[in-house]
């Protein structure tokens, strides 16, 4: 399994309660590109629409520049492959006010899969609690 790409500002700005694993319906030039790295999932996050779960504001850059495809959009939405007891749970989950956000992709075998956080925001307070906390943890390791 290797990881293609981090939601870095997903775990830093939500609180993770919830964890899912989806397929990812690409085009080819799309999947060569993601291998290269060409990829930026910040400031994406999954809406779900009747039997679809799309992700909106994932950043595929084209894989050539001089080769890629007519009208090609590096921002357009992409299609979740998820089934439908799994959809109805999670478009429960966003009514009740939480978030759907893309934490990682990867691939599993020859599939590329997106890890999507179920997660509800923190407060600045929060976000606050969480930098002086980890600031400790590092004062005591160098300590030790």
């Amino acid at each position: 399994m290797k990881i293609f790409a981090v939601n870095k500002k997903a775990e830093f700005d939500y609180e993770i309660l919830e964890r899912f694993e989806a397929g990812i319906a690409l085009t080819g030039h799309e999947a060569k590109s993601i291998k290269m790295g060409h990829i930026n999932l910040s400031g994406s996050h999954v809406i779900v629409k009747g039997k679809n779960a799309s992700v909106i504001g994932m950043s595929v850059s084209s894989f050539q520049p001089i080769n890629r495809p007519e009208k090609y959009d590096s921002e357009r939405v992409r299609k979740l492959l998820l089934n439908e007891k799994e959809l109805g749970y999670l478009a429960g989950k966003l009514r009740e006010g939480l978030t759907l956000l893309p934490i990682k992709l990867y691939n599993k075998k020859s599939f590329m899969k997106l890890e999507l956080g179920l997660g509800r925001g923190k407060k600045k307070w929060d976000k606050r609690e969480a930098l002086k906390k980890r600031e400790t943890e590092r004062e005591i390791r160098r300590e030790i």
